[in-house]
């Protein structure tokens, strides 16, 4: 922290001297009403010039993003963004007219997903992996169907698992290793999908038909086979995501008091993986798309509006609305629509918002990191009054979504961060 020091023989600047004044003014009347604090940084991530886009994985330190941008045909193609080399189309499978990307390893070199060849009567899908070494490369499928699609990869890169069409033909979640593609089977139901996988590819989570063509969650890991989610209610469940250590998944459920679609996480708990509901944003449903081993959990929820709007959920602060925890980054008009994949340590976030500057729905990076500064609150080179009325009107907030009033990130706005902006009065002014 940058502190301005004065001698014996010089007093502070008058301006300075005021400031302090009314910090202690302050303090002693304990001003303190809670606003809508800020964000590190959001990137758009781009359209490749087309109409719109979606991020729907990231790496583990944020420096890679996949998903697909849509043409103004309709048709969408995968995506790999890189900090260094930005937004690169991905093409698609030969003789394939479509792609998208579903998930990306934890170093950010493989991307996973589905290509599409379409025909005025029908059509075929075919899971993929790429690489910047091969580029795009068939995962090949289940025995007795050409059909599959990937939807994630385990963070070390060993493990795809997806969809294909097997002997029936019916639909079946597998997991594909160096030793080929494995069916996972069902929950007694017709079809199943696996949509989420752990760091070392060990456990397994998706959704399954059961007897009686209820839409079930599961947990797949290879001594126990798959295993049935309970719901929040006496039905249904779906799982997408899972944590690096496969102790937490994320999905929706029914939610036991409205019957409504709402997020949900399933911990482990020793014995067997607990629901829990994660409400909603005032609205009527939600859905978890990814979460970490410390139960952060990412999506979307509707608003008391109706609107979708992406959230983060913590044990501690519960659904917080992005666009407004993190507002003072978005363009008047903008919002963020809805979240799919978060980073383990909770950092990066990734989804689809409407960029209001560019007039279009496109794919986003949000960097929630608090990084202790020297009290240049608005990060506008200058430590001035705006600066300290922020620090002013958030003190005594605490928590996890604080932003750049927590000068010191310690997690609560106190008299360090009041300090902080003081001693630093005038700074690059």
């Amino acid at each position: 922290m940058k502190q301005m020091r004065f001698s014996a023989a010089k007093s502070p600047p008058q301006g300075l001297q005021t400031r302090r004044g009314l910090f202690v003014l302050v303090l002693s009347g304990m001003l303190g009403a809670p606003t809508l604090l800020h964000a590190q940084s959001l990137t758009w991530l781009g359209t490749l010039g087309h109409p719109s886009s979606v991020a729907r994985g990231v790496s583990d330190n944020g420096s890679a993003v996949t998903g697909w941008f849509t043409r103004a045909d309709g048709k969408n193609f995968a995506f790999r963004w890189t900090q260094s080399g930005g937004m690169q189309n991905l093409g698609t499978l030969p003789q394939h007219t479509t792609s998208e990307a579903y998930g990306i390893s934890g170093d950010g070199n493989r991307v996973v997903g589905v290509a599409f060849y379409i025909i005025p009567y029908g059509g075929s899908w075919r899971g993929f992996e790429w690489t910047p070494q091969n580029g795009m490369r068939d995962i090949g499928n289940l025995p007795g169907s050409p059909l599959s699609r990937a939807d994630a990869i385990s963070a070390n890169g060993s493990v795809i698992v997806g969809t294909g069409e097997d002997y029936g033909p019916v639909l079946r979640a597998f997991r594909r290793t160096s030793g080929g593609m494995q069916s996972l089977g069902t929950l007694g139901g017709s079809e199943s999908r696996a949509l989420g996988v752990s760091r070392d590819g060990s456990v397994v989570a998706g959704w399954s038909f059961n007897h009686l063509s209820e839409r079930w969650a599961f947990v797949w890991k290879a001594n126990t086979g798959m295993q049935g989610l309970y719901p929040l209610a006496v039905c249904c469940g779906e799982a997408y995501g899972v944590s690096d250590d496969g102790q937490v998944i994320a999905g929706r459920s029914h939610s036991a008091t409205t019957e409504r679609w709402h997020a949900c996480l399933w911990v482990w708990n020793a014995s067997d993986y607990s629901p829990r509901d994660l409400g909603t944003l005032g609205g009527n449903e939600s859905i978890a798309y990814a979460c970490t081993n410390n139960q952060i959990a990412v999506g979307w929820s509707h608003n008391a509006s109706g609107q979708r709007r992406a959230f983060r959920w913590t044990p501690t602060a519960g659904m917080i609305d992005l666009s407004e925890a993190y507002a003072s980054v978005l363009p008047p008009g903008a919002y963020l629509e809805a979240a799919y994949d978060i980073t383990p340590d909770g950092r990066y976030i990734v989804g689809r918002g409407y960029n209001a500057e560019r007039g279009r729905f496109e794919a986003f990076l949000l960097d929630t990191l608090c990084l202790a500064h020297d009290g240049d609150v608005d990060n506008n080179g200058c430590v001035d009054d705006a600066d300290l009325l922020a620090v002013l009107f958030a003190f005594g907030n605490a928590g996890e979504i604080l932003g750049r009033v927590d000068t010191n990130c310690d997690g609560t706005v106190d008299d360090a961060d009041l300090l902080t902006v003081l001693f630093s009065f005038g700074s690059g002014c």
